[in-house]
């Protein structure tokens, strides 16, 4: 198990800026560009424990700018940060002075209440990034690598940050619109005596089928019961008859979850096939590089390889229609042999 880190930034617009993401790694793998599927404006940096750093963080903030300085209303911008150290460096600070960011801290401990990511969006992230790696439990894939954290990330990633989640975080925390009571309304706290849960009488007796030899035994006993019935009421019947009902149901919807889950770890299986059989390569030691920059490198090293298998088939070729001319064996010259050789007919007239 290892650290992945993400930075991310929302606006009180409703958009969120493209995540950058922090590997523990020494290099950058082709597959996270090829594979992945992620958009061309989201970012892989590297560490060396896969946390944030001043200078990741000095980056991030590069980052920040470019995805928001044509968006800007005003002069100013507002950035919102939580206390870390990365977020209050000289050059972080100086870069933000620069380029008219006004940063504003947290206090310690207050995340919860006043951030909006953490109000509104990182729950549904965390309980959608939860279902994604379940899938691959419930596929057998249960090592989850790079690769794969991605491709669940990026779902997750979908389903969490939308424009509805991300307005209501600005909206909960007061901050847009701007509204301080309803963060002081939850430091109001009221004790009360907690109301002791209801305990309900269940006097349901029946049992569903749940395996085919109950099914055989509720069956063969209902009909008995057909038989004996005379003018009794058909209570009894009735839900005999539900209770098989409901078993029948139960074995159909397992047989169809069952053949869901045969298609899906037929999917699984190929797809790791087919990563299995991807070579991995090293494309850059250390730095970020965003998806794009990824796959321009990726297309680069594939147009030089082509280009010298070009040049290499063609000196090939060269050199296999030099061999196939003779040579004199008398005077060397290409173009003759020995027996059309003029000095060696010279040679003879002298003799």
């Amino acid at each position: 198990r290892e650290w992945v880190s993400i930075i991310q930034g929302v606006n009180s617009y409703g958009w969120a800026l493209p995540p950058f993401i922090i590997f523990k790694a020494q290099n950058h793998l082709s597959t996270w560009y090829e594979d992945s599927g992620l958009p061309h404006d989201w970012v892989i940096t590297l560490s060396e424990n896969g946390w944030t750093s001043n200078s990741i963080g000095y980056k991030w903030i590069q980052h920040f700018d470019r995805h928001t300085n044509n968006r800007t209303i005003g002069t100013y911008r507002l950035l919102i940060l939580d206390g870390h150290e990365s977020h209050l460096s000289a050059q972080f600070q100086h870069y933000c002075t620069e380029r008219k960011i006004i940063t504003l801290c947290m206090p310690p401990h207050s995340s919860h209440i006043l951030q909006p990511l953490d109000v509104s969006c990182f729950a549904p992230l965390k309980l959608s990034y939860g279902r994604q790696i379940e899938t691959f439990v419930r596929n057998q894939l249960n090592h989850i690598t790079k690769l794969e954290f991605l491709s669940a990330f990026k779902e997750a990633f979908k389903a969490a940050f939308t424009e509805q989640n991300i307005k209501s975080g600005f909206r909960a925390t007061g901050l847009v619109p701007y509204e301080p009571q309803n963060v002081l309304s939850y430091l109001n706290l009221h004790l009360r005596t907690p109301t002791p849960p209801i305990v309900e009488s269940d006097n349901w007796t029946s049992k569903t089928p749940q395996t085919i030899r109950e099914l055989d035994f509720q069956t063969e006993h209902i009909k008995n019961r057909v038989v004996r019935h005379q003018n009794s009421s058909p209570t009894s019947i009735n839900d005999a008859l539900s209770r098989l009902a409901k078993g029948a149901q139960v074995m159909m919807h397992s047989a169809v979850l069952l053949k869901a889950e045969v298609k899906a770890l037929q999917a699984a299986n190929e797809q790791k096939k087919r990563r299995e059989r991807k070579r991995k390569r090293r494309i850059m030691q250390g730095g970020s590089l965003s998806v794009r920059e990824g796959e321009d490198i990726l297309q680069s090293a594939e147009v030089d390889a082509q280009v010298h298998t070009e040049v290499a088939s063609e000196s090939s070729r060269q050199v296999g229609s030099t061999g196939q001319q003779r040579r004199c064996g008398t005077c060397g010259i290409i173009g003759h042999n020995a027996r059309t050789c003029e000095r060696r007919q010279e040679s003879i007239a002298v003799e």
